[in-house]
């Protein structure tokens, strides 16, 4: 607060960002006073974050620091691992002065390649997404597209189609072309899947393969077949019924289709 008051004057706007500050937060349906910090979250912590490191910023300029900063997440770099030693230690000093906590656990000296900033880490001079985030990607879609969930198809189209498409307009100048196609079929084979669930008995499968235009032959097969839905979701008849023409025009999303819009946008 004492900095945001070298700049702003007026003393109604620093009481209300007071008692924002203030107000507490919704713990396990608790309210909690909040005796320090910001809410995470909040539309106020990315701009009071701005204003307390932008001292921080100053000093790496200063020190002519190459680096770059995204609220309280940051990478310096420097030419060599000593290099690197020096300059956090330096830096982890500083930043005590303005009474701002380290993370430790997540604060290392490393090789380019094996630091991770934003969710990405770096091959040579591109950008790609980290183990880690690529990890969580799939384990959401695959909740999202599990065969278990009671909702009906639109509902789950409109749930992944959200979920990608933030998903890939933040990673996709990341990914390399197979990184997106491969989960393209994963996910069109568990939409596949999703609708041998719902359809439930032989005769009803049979009869919407047929109708969506799979071989009479092959939809029998299908139908009467007792492996699994995984199994069944790459036969012949599904591939034929529930082409990917179906499915797009159903309101699947294609990764493969928003990889393109991002690196050939013309």
């Amino acid at each position: 607060m004492n900095r945001v008051a070298r700049r702003v004057r007026d003393k109604g706007l620093l009481r209300l960002i007071g008692r924002y500050l203030r107000a507490g937060v919704v713990v396990k349906g608790r309210l909690t006073r909040t005796a320090r910090g910001v809410s995470q979250g909040g539309p106020l912590s990315p701009l009071l974050s701005n204003i307390l490191l932008d001292d921080f910023d100053k000093e790496l300029e200063r020190r002519k620091h190459r680096f770059a900063r995204y609220a309280d997440d940051g990478i310096i770099l420097v030419k060599s691992q000593r290099a690197g030693v020096r300059v956090m230690a330096g830096i982890t000093r500083y930043l005590q002065k303005l009474k701002v906590k380290v993370n430790t656990d997540k604060s290392k000296v490393v090789r380019v390649q094996e630091s991770s900033f934003l969710g990405f880490t770096f091959k040579g001079k591109k950008p790609v997404a980290t183990i880690k985030a690529v990890m969580t990607f799939k384990h959401r879609l695959k909740r999202l597209a599990g065969r278990s969930w009671g909702i009906s198809m639109q509902d789950r189209y409109r749930r992944v189609h959200g979920y990608v498409t933030g998903w890939m307009n933040y990673f996709g100048i990341g990914m390399r072309y197979t990184d997106a196609v491969e989960p393209d079929h994963w996910l069109r084979r568990r939409t596949r899947m999703c609708y041998l669930k719902q359809w439930g008995r032989a005769r009803k499968r049979i009869g919407e393969l047929i109708r969506l235009g799979a071989p009479k032959h092959q939809a029998i097969l299908t139908g009467l077949s007792r492996k699994g839905y995984w199994h069944l979701a790459k036969t012949y008849a599904t591939n034929c019924g529930l082409s990917k023409e179906y499915l797009q025009n159903q309101g699947l999303v294609s990764l493969r289709t928003l990889w393109i819009g991002i690196h050939y946008p013309a």
